[in-house]
């Protein structure tokens, strides 16, 4: 007994019963007969597959570099786990757009799984997908997406947010969480119905909270935890994933509980307001999708969603422009021709400001912030370019790969306004800007996101010109992005200059 008992007791055994175990299921799956015909790539090795080819801190780079041996739709290993990757705008446009359908479905995750359980809006499929898709869409724009209303809401948190930045007279600080809480501010007032205060403390929680797990899902160790569920769970990350998102969901089902006690068919205040509305208009029917946990998973997508990436773009943005002060003063003085002083910019002033509406674009194709997309998988067999992909085979739509395609932009990693820009210094769009994605899985705030971009962007080089702290040159900016399933800028102290 005292044997078995060090025997448990040593972490290491353990670890290599359970790899000796993983290996046995590899091979006993690699047995079995494998499918005709799917694309090529790297053979993979036992247990490891491909991993030795995959840097899994920039896995997207990886992907890029085995595209030009393999080629624009090759099939990877991770781990056990077999994956077809789509690289190149060609062919990621092919698979999201024309052939929507056969790439319309969410893959399956371990981790993404702890977060929603294939409820909501990002990761559900099916009828449970399209329900809330569709309600979602329609109530944001009943909310004033893409109008003037909720432009007012970001020109309003605009105000706080810029007064925010002059309260540090200049000095160098970080402006990480206070453009989270800022820019998650409009998404909450749509959601819950408010805003809230940038000092708030549970506020904060909840923002330090989605900022966290935004970095611990694109870990090595997560994604480990993805390909070899039981050896992942070692590490245990996903346990502090999970821990966050409950976290979140007792938040959020206070405010749930809050807007069914005060709830008014005649005062729909947010986006919880009419999910209500709506479960009391399917409350007669036999089967409905407008259930708590879509409530839950819904009210969830749409907070984290609408904080983490437009806020990164703009911590992207602030710090680009200190490393190109040029391109800075280019903006400054379009707006200065523009818009007047003391005036906020509008969407409106857009189409008359080409340079900065290419900066804008520029920065969100360069920051390349969900550098390998959300997979898919087809729902059933299809036939892609000649080869054979199974049903329910994850497909990686590479994002890093449409934006950086050498055949679509003239200086892919450099970074460039000329690429939204003709010879007459007019504003052009391009089809290969894809930070949002593409068909029917396209973020469903992009045109939300878009505005917010273009305001707050604007709004702050017109109030402020961007500078490295004393004894940091523009040379010493670090332009590497920091390890996370979203590319975030290593952390960065900024000085604002008051423009006026």
């Amino acid at each position: 007994m005292a044997f078995i008992a060090y025997f448990l007791s040593r972490v290491d055994v353990l670890l290599f019963i359970s790899v000796c175990i993983a290996f046995l299921i590899y091979w006993i799956n690699g047995s079995k007969k494998k499918t005709a015909n799917m694309p090529p790539g790297p053979t993979p090795l036992p247990f490891i597959g491909n991993l030795h080819l995959v840097d899994l801190n920039k896995p997207y780079q990886s992907l890029m570099e085995l595209s030009e041996k393999y080629g624009e739709v090759f099939t990877l290993h991770f781990g056990p786990k077999k994956m077809v990757i789509l690289s190149g705008y060609k062919a990621v446009k092919e698979a999201l757009v024309t052939r929507a359908d056969d790439f319309g479905e969410r893959a399956s995750s371990p981790i993404f799984d702890i977060i929603s359980n294939e409820h909501g809006i990002i990761f559900a499929n099916g009828e449970i997908w399209k329900s809330m898709r569709r309600f979602t869409l329609s109530t944001l724009r009943d909310f004033g997406m893409g109008k003037k209303s909720v432009e007012v809401k970001i020109q309003e948190e605009l105000h706080p947010y810029i007064e925010s930045f002059k309260s540090y007279n200049g000095k160098p600080f970080n402006t990480h969480i206070l453009t989270n809480s800022a820019i998650s501010n409009i998404i909450c007032s749509i959601v819950f119905g408010k805003r809230f205060e940038y000092d708030d403390p549970t506020f904060e929680k909840l923002i330090r909270m989605l900022d966290e797990n935004a970095k611990l899902v694109g870990t090595p160790k997560v994604m480990l935890f993805n390909y070899y569920p039981f050896i992942g769970s070692i590490f245990g990350l996903q346990n502090k994933v999970a821990r966050n998102i409950k976290d979140l969901h007792t938040f959020i089902l206070k405010c749930i509980k809050k807007c069914r006690q005060e709830f008014d068919a005649n005062d729909i205040g947010g986006y919880i307001d009419a999910y209500l509305m709506k479960q009391e208009q399917e409350s007669t029917k036999t089967e409905t999708y407008f259930d708590e946990q879509n409530l839950l998973a819904s009210v969830l997508d749409l907070f984290a969603a609408g904080t983490e990436t437009t806020s990164t773009t703009i911590r992207w943005g602030i710090l680009l422009m200190m490393k190109y002060p040029e391109i800075q003063k280019k903006v400054q003085d379009e707006i200065k021709t523009h818009i007047k002083p003391g005036q906020l910019p509008t969407i409106e002033d857009r189409r008359k400001m080409p340079y900065t509406d290419a900066v804008v674009h520029e920065v969100q194709r360069f920051a390349n912030i969900v550098p390998l997309n959300l997979s898919r998988a087809p729902p059933t067999d299809i036939n892609f370019r000649g080869y054979c992909i199974p049903k329910g085979t994850e497909v990686i739509p590479s994002l890093t790969s449409v934006l950086f395609d050498k055949t679509q932009w003239e200086t892919p990693y450099e970074f460039n306004p000329n690429h939204f820009l003709d010879k007459d210094g007019k504003f052009v769009r391009n089809d290969a800007f894809m930070p949002f994605s593409a068909g029917r899985r396209a973020c469903a705030g992009e045109s939300l996101a878009k505005m917010e971009v273009f305001l707050f962007f604007t709004g702050l080089l017109q109030a402020f010109t961007f500078y490295p702290p004393p004894g940091v040159s523009r040379e010493d900016l670090n332009l590497k992005p920091a390890v996370g399933f979203t590319l975030v800028p290593q952390p960065y102290m900024t000085c604002a200059k008051p423009n006026y």
